[in-house]
């Protein structure tokens, strides 16, 4: 469903040029929950940015469902694939109401039936047709991330880009929404792609999982054998160990 052959992107020129992803090469089947962890700044947000058009000076081949993708953002590709941001309150806008939020994206694709679809979709994200008329400061966390996810379902994508989702958010509320994600995920046979630092998270929902470092992708490994801790590569392992027990010198030496 998603492919990545030799990703590679750089910001700046000449000699200011910095470049922050190196021959990216990932493969994610359909109906597959595929996890990117590392470490902060090692890529993993950056390659779900170029896989949303949010940076289109990417060098290499992307392509979903086989359709290659272009360096500009179209209709269809909305249509396609959308994105669920970490901030749950810095990507509503907030002088918006829930329903105007929703809604919106209906009306740029000449949708009908909005007001219907607007209701559905939001008791399917476990929110009730009450919440139409309020404001994302009136909500929680977990219900602003609810509708983060909504938004990006209303159009009825085959692939959602997750980036940390579920960071921003308390732990309670975290497996509130990553029992969610899951269950839509099923029902839609959706495809994911999720960016997390939590090896906790990959373990509760993936099905595979990249390792990225400084721009690199070090080893694709499925989920059962990363947590029984038959990694290869000694990154992958000092992350799960880290995940199991925060070790001060550990991470002074990393």
């Amino acid at each position: 469903m998603i492919t990545v052959n030799n990703l590679n992107l750089s910001f700046g020129e000449d000699g200011a040029r910095n470049q922050v992803l190196y021959d990216v090469n990932l493969s994610v089947k359909e109906g597959e929950i595929f996890g990117l962890v590392g470490e902060s700044g090692s890529g993993k947000t950056t390659v779900l940015k170029c896989l949303a058009g949010l940076f289109n000076h990417w060098q290499g081949e992307l392509a979903i469902n086989a359709k290659p993708l272009d360096h500009r953002i179209d209709h269809t590709r909305c249509r396609l694939v959308q994105m669920v941001f970490q901030d749950p309150y810095g990507s509503l806008h907030p002088r918006h109401t829930i329903g105007d939020i929703l809604e919106e994206p209906l009306q740029i694709h000449g949708i009908g039936q909005r007001q219907q679809r607007v209701i559905s979709m939001l008791e399917k994200v476990g929110l009730n047709r009450a919440f139409q008329t309020r404001y994302p400061h009136q909500l929680s966390g977990g219900q602003r991330q609810r509708v983060a996810i909504a938004r990006a379902l209303i159009l009825e994508p085959r692939v959602l880009l997750l980036d940390e989702p579920t960071s921003a958010l308390d732990v309670s509320v975290q497996a509130e929404i990553l029992n969610l994600l899951s269950d839509l995920q099923q029902q839609g046979n959706l495809t994911y792609l999720m960016v997390t630092h939590d090896l906790g998270v990959v373990a509760h929902i993936c099905h595979r999982v990249a390792v990225m470092q400084h721009g690199k992708v070090l080893e694709t490994l499925d989920v059962d054998t990363l947590v029984a801790d038959r990694a290869t590569m000694p990154y992958t392992r000092m992350l799960v160990d880290a995940s199991r027990h925060y070790n001060p010198a550990l991470a002074e030496q990393e």
